[in-house]
């Protein structure tokens, strides 16, 4: 063939123009393991006897499955297109037909093809890891329409999301990545839901590119559950915060260990003077001499750098919370101080994503967690509901364990402060101590909540010991 025969009633003067596909006619070194390319203007690239050659199709594709190369929008060189696999998308054939004149034009059509939409909805679910990320693209009727295996950068990510023509909605599991992926993708979509990998059920064998149709799946059947995203004002904060509570948490592992030698040994240790320094000596001579003496003499100076490191990191997090003035108001609630302020506003962002207090203490593990079966039953030709009592399984586990800390300490000092008489009544009555204490942690969250939505203060007047 040469460049001056025509295809499908286009001439080589009628493509001319289109930059693109003459910068890749220059570009001599295409990639020989592909046998197609195609790109956004309906231009392809076709390798026919080691030739390469430029064909115009007005966009129309092959009806068999191809595997080829996604261009990007804007591709300076050939170099940077990006694998992907495209299944069916047309029904119409391409024949060949060789002419009068010898000369081999191209049929495109047996009949016309039906337009599409330009505004179609597509579904991508992406299963993100730390090097490759696989995604997968399905149409509103759940057809695969395109899979893709790019590299975890910003810009390629990018560089496939406005590929994809039409509304976008995009999905990915809740992970060490999740924040910096919803800020990147979020401007160039319709929708961005982070969800939760503990509650999508999982069945058969698993791989990336089935786990990524199973996210585009769900997101399409509207069957996912969304991790909240989108708080910007407090992200300084939580960065803080989640510090605070890391160290937080290698003091509490630390002091578990030094009170596990004593025990080991069958020496008592109750109490907090074995981590007082004035009493460590007292300690030591308690303990054989040797290694398990340099054991606890390393464990003891681990505690004093983490003590250190927890004043730091407190005393940033605090004067990063006062930047807020919803701290002010949270600091009015009994049982709550700086400390548990900063770390309520850091972990749940905003009082508007939880409709009512039942949601807030579901989040924060202090939802009660019931099971009950057969519930109805038939008398007199009347449904009624049984007397059976539901069966109490304790709190639920799916929780935000910040959170379960702040509000159980929180109870805590309420009981032994403004709200003791009514915690020693509740006991003296009969209630066990810890499930009082559990009501006015819950009554804490829930005052927490109103008053956070509604900004004002806590006042002490207009709480009633049956509201308690």
């Amino acid at each position: 063939m040469s460049w001056g025969s025509t295809y499908d009633g286009f001439s080589e003067a009628s493509y001319e123009n289109r930059k693109t596909a003459i910068g890749m006619k220059a570009a001599g070194a295409l990639p020989q393991t592909w046998d197609f390319l195609r790109h956004r203007s309906g231009v392809r690239w076709v390798h026919e006897k080691s030739l390469w050659q430029l064909v115009v199709t007005r966009g129309l594709m092959h009806h068999r499955r191809t595997v080829g190369l996604i261009i990007p929008r804007q591709v300076a060189s050939p170099q940077s297109l990006t694998p992907f696999h495209q299944a069916p998308m047309s029904v119409a054939r391409d024949t060949k037909k060789r002419s009068t004149s010898g000369r081999v034009e191209l049929i495109t059509k047996t009949k016309p093809r039906r337009e599409r939409p330009m505004n179609v909805t597509k579904y991508i679910g992406m299963d993100v890891h730390r090097a490759m990320t696989v995604s997968a693209v399905l149409s509103a009727t759940g057809k695969v329409v395109a899979e893709a295996i790019i590299e975890t950068k910003g810009s390629v990510i990018l560089d496939f999301i406005q590929s994809q023509r039409g509304t976008l909605w995009v999905t990915f599991e809740e992970g060490t990545q999740a924040a910096w992926l919803y800020d990147l993708i979020q401007p160039h979509v319709a929708k961005v839901v982070v969800c939760d990998p503990r509650k999508i059920s999982t069945q058969g064998n698993k791989a990336d590119r089935p786990d990524a149709k199973r996210l585009a799946e769900l997101l399409r059947t509207n069957a996912l559950t969304a991790v909240y995203h989108g708080e910007r004002s407090t992200r300084a904060l939580k960065e803080l915060a989640r510090s605070y509570s890391a160290i937080v948490g290698d003091s509490t592992r630390i002091k578990n260990r030094l009170k596990a030698v004593f025990r080991a040994r069958g020496i008592d240790n109750s109490g907090a003077g074995i981590y007082t320094t004035e009493e460590r000596e007292c300690w030591t001579s308690k303990l054989e001499a040797g290694a398990v003496r340099l054991r606890v003499q390393r464990l003891w100076r681990e505690l004093d750098t983490l003590d250190v490191l927890r004043a730091e990191a407190e005393k940033d997090m605090v004067v990063e919370a006062r930047k807020h003035l919803s701290t002010r108001i949270l600091q009015t609630v009994p049982g709550i101080g700086p400390v548990r302020a900063a770390l309520i506003l850091a972990f749940a962002l905003t009082p508007h994503r939880f409709r009512s207090k039942r949601q807030f203490w579901g989040y924060s593990g202090l939802a009660v967690v019931t099971r009950t079966t057969a519930e109805y039953e038939l008398v007199k030709g009347r449904i009624r509901r049984t007397k059976r009592r539901p069966a109490v399984r304790g709190l639920n586990p799916n929780c935000n364990r910040v959170l379960k800390d702040v509000f159980k300490g929180a109870a805590g000092t309420a009981a032994n402060g403004p709200w003791r008489a009514y915690f020693e009544s509740k006991v003296a009555s009969g209630n066990k101590p810890e499930l009082v204490l559990l009501t006015i942690a819950r009554k804490i969250a829930a005052i927490t909540l109103a008053l956070w939505k509604k900004g004002e203060r806590y006042d002490e007047t207009k709480l009633t010991m049956h509201a308690v």
